[in-house]
């Protein structure tokens, strides 16, 4: 027995050692012996006789088989594949090329008016030809697969979850690429339970907990996996310690930016937020198409997203206004490649603070629609430097209400923050002063048109939301940083807590708010379920391969560390101040109507911080900000007493406010 392995192991490594030219001559040596040999066997299985006088008149085919069988088998690229490589499809060519050849020496016996054999038996070479050489190309294939592949002990064993098209097509390339095993596939589905694909046998979710010790990896093969599905699985692997690698998302694969065995870490972003809910076609577009549009602040985060949706509905010019040079280029850059026909692009750099500016621009430009977005937002560097954060966040706002009242823009959209709420820090209590300003401006063209008799040309709104993935200051990069450089990760409080929304939905949601304003609308976005941060921390940490060090597991890589809240830091955050918000068309847009300051008291207070602003007077500045948002808590750092204790409790009660409960 161990002489016929031995051998059987020299022949492979010597057919592994062949190079090209020398293994198509191998195949043709086994097609010049195959095809009499089928020829033989189709008259002996034909006539039960393998030497039966019949087979004497048939003997012309032997010769002629030789004679037009390998020349046209050349001819035709039986000799062209690479053999390695060998599929299904090459099986159909097989048979095709096969059934051209005995047709072919059909017709060669006919005029030629040699002795032809049965009907059936031109039937019987058919499949013996086509049999005898795919095996033999099969064969060979595996035969260098096998020698190419590391020895079974050092190939990673993997489960792929997935029964689909993408898991079948990863199984495949994994088992080309020569360094994975697969044990088996996963499925949720129970009409797959208990079949195989090759030869794998298809199991439901449940077993991996009783073959956790065979498998090294879990690899997920559902490339338009929901949000909360993918949450689900993740969780109950990481509850196993199995590794979990996905395939790249359908896009990308269709796109060809990346193969289907490019296997990835699945990212934090990834589990974070709520499934996907379709725009509401009666809201989206509106308003942009075919018209002009100014984005503020577009080479932010928010400001970027807002800038490649609008592209998409079409409109007739967009106007780009941003102070930062170098995210201005980037911006006008990739939206060149993204610009549909008939849509012009417009890069201003400039600030949204000045006046001459921005009236300049709206008048010249033709604007109808204005999104606010430019903003400074990071919670310490606005504390830190609070006058450039109220004049940026303030006087911006005011600048561009007024000029788009100059100018008759149709609609001014303020992009507003969750911060703004009961603030704690500088950068809140002004985004919250930016919404009285937008409120007395509409109060104030609201007064001008009653006396007309006719409707304000102007409409202004704003849409307040939450933590968005991905924005610039987000936790989720500084974390995925902290890890790759080994920890510690570091974090204010363990129980702070937030919402999170991708930006890309955040986008189109705020656009579907712009269709539904009045005037002086307050628009709330539903954020989802509030996310731990220390949850948020943790889950990182194992999606990265890594262990947490804590007391339970000293040896852990990576350590969470509470340094205590920043100045200014909420424990959690609220949508709603002293109102209760009412739902609208979309079932993720509410409209609230909160208390607002007259413009007759709130013009005054503006000036008198534009004038601290302009002397450089902190305090004189703080104090008019003080005034103006008096619920803005100076202290700042938690939002009340016992706040630690309920913050979590709080945060999920809000969303009863977001349906007509208590704000």
């Amino acid at each position: 027995m161990s002489a016929s392995i031995f051998a059987f192991r020299t022949l492979t490594t010597t057919l592994v050692r062949l190079g090209p030219l020398n293994r198509r001559l191998l195949l043709i040596v086994a097609d010049a012996l195959l095809l009499p040999l089928a020829v033989w066997l189709s008259f002996w299985l034909r006539l039960a006789d393998p030497f039966t006088p019949n087979l004497m008149e048939g003997l012309w085919l032997l010769p002629a088989i030789w004679l037009l069988g390998l020349p046209f088998y050349a001819l035709s690229g039986q000799y062209k594949g690479l053999t390695r490589y060998v599929g299904s499809l090459a099986l159909y060519r097989l048979a095709g090329r096969n059934g051209l050849l005995v047709l072919l020496l059909a017709l060669t016996g006919l005029v030629l008016r040699l002795p032809l054999p049965p009907r059936s038996s031109w039937l019987l070479l058919w499949v013996l030809l086509t049999g005898f050489t795919g095996t033999v190309r099969f064969a060979l294939r595996d035969v260098l697969l096998s020698m190419q592949n590391k020895p079974r002990h050092a190939l990673t064993r993997v489960a792929i979850y997935g029964a689909g098209a993408a898991g079948v097509q990863l199984a495949a390339a994994l088992r080309l690429a020569g360094s994975h095993i697969v044990e088996l596939f996963v499925d949720d589905a129970p009409h797959l339970w208990r079949r195989d694909i090759n030869g794998v046998p298809i199991q439901p979710p449940q077993l991996l907990r009783e073959r956790a010790a065979e498998i090294d990896q879990v690899l997920m093969a559902i490339p338009s996996l929901s949000r909360s599905r993918r949450r689900r699985i993740t969780a109950d692997l990481q509850e196993l310690g199995i590794p979990l690698l996905q395939v790249p998302s359908m896009d990308d694969i269709t796109s060809g930016r990346a193969r289907i065995d490019a296997l990835r870490p699945i990212a934090i972003e990834e589990l974070l937020g709520r499934d996907a809910v379709a725009p509401n076609p009666d809201l989206l577009g509106l308003g942009i198409a075919g018209a002009c549009v100014c984005v503020t602040g577009a080479g932010g985060s928010i400001g970027s997203e807002l800038c490649r949706q609008i592209l998409r509905l079409r409109p007739r010019r967009l106007v780009l206004l941003e102070h930062s040079e170098p995210s201005l280029y980037a911006m006008h850059q990739e939206l060149q490649g993204l610009l549909p026909a008939g849509v012009d692009l417009e890069p201003v750099l400039g600030s949204a603070t000045d006046a001459a500016l921005v009236e300049r621009l709206l008048r010249q430009q033709g604007v109808t629609v204005v999104f606010h977005a430019a903003a400074y937002k990071h919670v310490p560097l606005v504390e830190a430097n609070p006058l450039a954060g109220l004049a940026n966040n303030v006087l911006s706002t005011r600048v561009v209400c007024r000029a788009a009242a100059a100018a008759c823009v149709n609609e001014v959209v303020l992009i507003s923050t969750d911060k703004a709420v009961r603030p704690t820090n500088v950068m809140g209590a002004s985004k919250r002063v930016a919404e009285l300003v937008v409120q007395a401006q509409a109060q104030e063209l609201a007064a001008r048109a009653l006396e007309r008799g006719s409707q304000p040309a102007t409409r202004l709104a704003m849409v307040r939301f939450g933590n968005v993935l991905g924005s610039s200051g987000s936790v989720v990069p500084l974390f995925r940083r902290q890890i790759a450089e080994g920890g510690p990760i570091t974090l204010t409080h363990p129980e702070i807590i937030r919402y999170f929304m991708t930006i890309p939905e955040a986008a189109q949601l705020v656009l579907q708010a712009a269709v539904l304003a009045k005037g002086a609308d307050v628009f709330l976005l539903d954020m989802g379920e509030p996310v731990r941060i220390k949850d948020l921390a943790e889950q990182m940490v194992r999606l990265s391969g890594l262990s947490l060090r804590d007391a339970r597991n000293p040896g852990g890589d990576i350590e969470i560390v509470c340094t205590g809240l920043r100045p200014g830091e909420k424990l959690f955050e609220e949508l709603l101040i002293d109102a209760e918000s009412e739902p609208t068309e979309h079932p993720l847009i509410y409209r609230a109507h909160e208390r607002a300051v007259p413009p007759a008291e709130l013009w005054p207070q503006i000036d008198a911080l534009e004038v601290a602003i302009q002397r450089q007077d902190t305090t004189c500045a703080l104090e008019v900000l003080a005034g103006l948002v008096p619920e803005w808590q100076r202290d700042g750092g938690v939002n009340g007493p016992g706040a630690t204790v309920v913050a979590v409790a709080e945060a999920k009660d809000l969303g009863a406010s977001l349906t007509g409960g208590a704000g």
